[in-house]
């Protein structure tokens, strides 16, 4: 098999807040260290769809041996037009030497409105980066 260019289409981008409460670290586990953090807010914005980041959402993040993070989110998206999206993904986080972490996933999406059932069947990726209280990502859908 050759490698082709990827022909994509850009969703929007998100941006959400991240608050890790007191207790939510559970230190040298046998896959790395937990860290459970609260998704408190956001929006996201783009041509077919904009809205916010409610509330609950978290990301579970895998802090692992060699530097990395290993990402298990879910959110719940809400558009302007009051359509409620889950979107869950995995992903990698990668430090860049700053305090903030390169950021690559593959979200999922699902909803049971029928305006936006299409993203019930895409496969997205979001390329972002990570800082302390947020992350942003631009996400795409893979066509």
């Amino acid at each position: 098999m050759t490698a082709t260019a990827l022909d994509v289409e850009f969703l929007f981008t998100l941006t959400a807040q991240v608050a890790v409460p007191r207790h939510a670290r559970l230190v040298g586990g046998p896959q790395g260290t937990r860290v459970a953090a609260d998704v408190t807010g956001g929006t996201f914005a783009g041509p077919r769809l904009t809205g916010t980041v409610a509330t609950p959402g978290g990301d579970w993040v895998t802090m692992r041996a060699n530097g990395t993070l290993q990402l298990d989110v879910r959110l719940l998206l809400v558009t302007d037009d009051g359509a409620s999206l889950l979107m869950q993904y995995k992903g990698i986080g990668t430090p860049n030497g700053d305090g903030s972490n390169a950021v690559r996933t593959a979200p999922l999406f699902e909803t049971g409105d029928e305006r936006y059932a299409w993203l019930n069947d895409v496969q997205a990726v979001g390329i972002g980066v990570s800082v302390k209280g947020s992350v942003t990502y631009e996400v795409y859908a893979l066509r």
